[in-house]
């Protein structure tokens, strides 16, 4: 999708609103997992007490079966969600350029644990009681009673002193902590009353037709529209097309898998499970058609709704999703639904009273007949053939964190941490050497300072920088020291920060954290959390940033000679990834579940150190599982484990590889159904073993197999095929090695 991305005044606006957005989900997201969180130990408290108690175990099954009908409700309320996706944008207020003029609603002083005085000392805490009178007139009681005293005086004057100096300490925190919020919010007032001022400016361009006006506007109103449900995309291009007052709008729409595959969740008791019923295909199809009318309805709604001058004549309005084109195998936007509206006909509607389908199709839509396959439909009209430029808001267009300014990619930071809770500054302008961000954590118990570095790198970052990031935390007395890269690690950055207050967050990891709290970034040309750039190719773009040349220095201190000796090769995984034919010679599914087991003394670390379908990394990221996934035209499976060795804690010495054979459906297949299991390995440094292995499973009875193990041998790690079959399946695994089993 072609054009210029939207970059004035509205642009700004409209990214701040999504921003905002975004946040509200990621809180939304917190929260939900938090409480089922809650409602998990609690169910497996229940589960505990309930062995061997009738009733117990009644009131435990009761709490399942309670659960499965709320996930059946959230299904339910996702469906309905969809159903009424028109609706609730007709209730939602229209959209008023008046809005653009409003300062933002800025948050108040928040001083947190800073503005508790700090207690002082109750002097009746230090009182020594006086000795009985008779043992008074002992010189020697009398003098011991005196010395407790003084004893229990001076502890009273040492604690008020030191209590004296944590709430002057205090009061000069808070004072600074309140100046910077006011400095703070004079800043945002300096925007709010620029973007006034340019706003004002764009609203009267606006209303004079000038095309690059009324395209920014109203790919404004579309990026920042809100009330959508969670997931849903905003990405658009369009253009205006002045001599017949006609908008092209090109506007992503969700997939098909938007619609729930689930129809309800059942608590199956003999085996003490949920069970998804599916929901059926036809059902899926109509309600996924249904989305997609009104999605159009609702933005050509919108459109009109914002447009109080009466600029607009008509609309064209192209839905598209992305796919796989048939016809060249490469992703590409597929069109799924296009429609033309001229004003007067579209408020001629009642809205809140039609079929979204047959309302669509009615003004002359085109919908596709067969969207959850990508079939397409030919749009009325292409913002491309309007003529003039073009105007795009969101997708691929976030910021390049490469590219971004040295001091934007540092204030980024700063807001990412500010957004997690800490209190924040930056030391771009001041010269803070070792430092770019310091963040405060406000707890008085586990709280202190935090020195954080921003490097935009595209190559793995030393780990003389890791190193000096150690002397800068012991430097400024800091709590920890946390290394922010757009790049990777390698294995012996990771040693180093063993048992030392020092965290590592790469490139990916980077884009993964910004987005929970609703910002943007990207990675070069893989937008969002894919690769960090960090190939041979990228290393010899030229496009490094002035961080480049520092890292080169660092790696190359004595010279280029030295520098060679000094590289150290990049944070690359070691990969297992196993296949299998899904389905047997009688027409029967077998599905493999892959999993990992992170042992120590052979057994596992910790629950969190079992890596299955519903745990996928542990809880360093050493080991993480990728989704199973089907291979085009062909009966076969492939599912995948990525390893990352050299990040694993120095206790780990044994990774354990496992499939077992799917219990969606009980009873599960014995291992004898499954044909040509295969295992390929890539091994990344410090892994060696073979790269191929096929296992033997004709007529094995049992569900579950040690496919192999990663054995920690001296500085490196050792993959061992085994290939020994175990029974009971997933949880006979479990047990093998000590994790809890419900």
């Amino acid at each position: 999708m072609a054009g210029r991305r939207n970059d004035g005044v509205l642009a700004v606006w409209a990214e701040t609103q999504r921003q905002e957005q975004r946040r509200e989900e990621a809180r939304w997201r917190a929260q939900a997992a938090e409480q089922r969180r809650r409602e998990r130990e609690e169910r497996e408290a229940q589960r505990a007490a309930a062995r061997g108690e009738r009733e117990a175990l009644r009131a435990y099954q009761q709490s399942r079966e309670a659960e499965a009908l709320r996930q059946t409700a959230e299904l339910d309320g996702k469906v309905q969600e969809l159903r009424g996706l028109l609706a609730a944008g007709l209730g939602r207020a229209a959209f008023s350029p008046q809005a653009l003029l409003a300062p933002r609603a800025l948050p108040p002083f928040e001083p947190g644990r800073l503005g508790e005085p700090v207690p002082m000392p109750d002097q009746a805490h230090y009182q020594v009681p006086p000795p009985d009178p008779v043992q008074a007139r002992n010189p020697g009681v009398r003098q011991q009673y005196e010395q407790y005293l003084a004893q229990a005086r001076a502890r009273f004057e040492q604690d008020w002193y030191a209590a004296q100096a944590a709430e002057a300490d205090r009061q000069r925190r808070l004072a600074e902590y309140h100046g910077q919020y006011l400095d703070w919010v004079a800043q945002h007032r300096r925007q709010d009353e620029e973007r006034a001022t340019r706003t004002q400016e764009l609203l009267r361009r606006l209303r004079s037709g000038e095309p690059a006006a009324v395209q920014e506007y109203f790919t404004a109103v579309l990026y920042a529209s809100a009330g959508w449900p969670e997931g849903f995309p905003h990405r658009l291009v369009a253009a205006w097309e002045a001599s017949t007052r006609q908008l092209v709008v090109n506007w992503e729409l969700p997939g098909a898998d938007v619609v729930p595959a689930a129809a309800r969740v059942r608590y199956v008791k003999s085996d003490d499970r949920e069970a998804e019923v599916a929901r059926p295909a036809t059902e899926r199809k109509a309600l996924y058609r249904e989305v997609l009318a009104q999605s159009a309805l609702r933005v050509v709604t919108e459109l009109f709704r914002a447009d109080a001058d009466g600029l607009l004549a008509s609309v064209v309005l192209n839905g598209f999703v992305h796919g796989i084109d048939p016809a060249t195998g490469r992703e590409a936007e597929r069109f799924l639904s296009t429609v033309t509206v001229d004003r007067p006909e579209f408020a001629g509607l009642a809205l809140d009273r039609v079929a979204a389908v047959e309302c669509f199709q009615g003004l002359g839509g085109v919908l596709s007949a067969r969207p959850e396959r990508l079939d397409e439909v030919r749009p009325d009209r292409l913002p491309e053939t309007v003529g003039g430029s073009l105007a795009g808001q969101g997708g691929e267009d976030e910021p390049d964190l490469f590219a971004m300014d040295p001091i934007e990619f540092e204030e980024l930071i700063a807001e990412l941490f500010r957004l997690r809770g800490f209190r924040v500054m930056t030391t771009a302008r001041s010269g803070d050497a070792g430092v770019d961000v310091v963040a405060e954590d406000l707890d008085p118990v586990t709280g202190g300072r935090i020195v954080i570095q921003a490097k935009r790198y595209r190559s793995t970052v030393s780990p003389t920088a890791v190193r000096d990031l150690d002397s800068t935390v012991r430097h400024h007395g800091a709590i920890k020291g946390i290394l922010v890269t757009t790049a990777g690690f390698g294995p012996g950055s990771y040693e180093y920060i063993r048992n030392k207050p020092l965290t590592l967050v790469s490139g990916p990891e980077l884009v993964e954290l910004l987005a929970e709290q609703g910002l943007r970034g990207r990675l070069g040309d893989g937008a969002g959390a894919g690769g960090a750039g960090t190939g041979a190719a990228a290393r010899a773009g030229g496009g490094g940033s002035a961080d480049d040349a520092h890292r080169s220095a660092d790696r190359s201190p004595r010279g280029a000679s030295a520098g060679a000796g000094d590289a150290e090769p990049e944070d690359r995984p070691t990969s297992v990834r196993l296949s299998w034919q899904s389905r047997t010679a009688g027409g029967d599914a077998v599905e493999l579940d892959v999993s990992a087991f992170l042992c120590a003394g052979g057994r596992v670390v910790s629950d969190e150190h079992f890596v299955f379908f519903n745990n996928p990394q542990d809880p360093d990221g050493a080991v993480r599982l990728h989704p199973t996934r089907s291979k085009p035209g062909e009966p076969v499976r492939e599912a995948e484990l990525s390893l990352h060795l050299g990040r694993l804690a120095a206790h780990v010495d044994e990774v354990a590889v496992t499939v077992s054979t799917e219990e969606e459906e009980p009873p599960a297949l014995p291992l004898g159904y499954v044909h040509g299991l295969a295992v390929a390995t890539a091994f990344g440094p410090g892994a060696a073993g073979p790269e191929r292995w096929t296992a033997t499973t004709a007529g094995v009875p049992d569900t579950a197999l040690v496919i192999g193990s990663f054995h920690r041998t001296g500085g490196g790690w050792q993959f061992t095929p085994a290939g020994a079959a175990v029974a009971g399946g997933l949880a006979g695994l479990a047990q093998r090695w000590g994790v809890a089993v419900e």
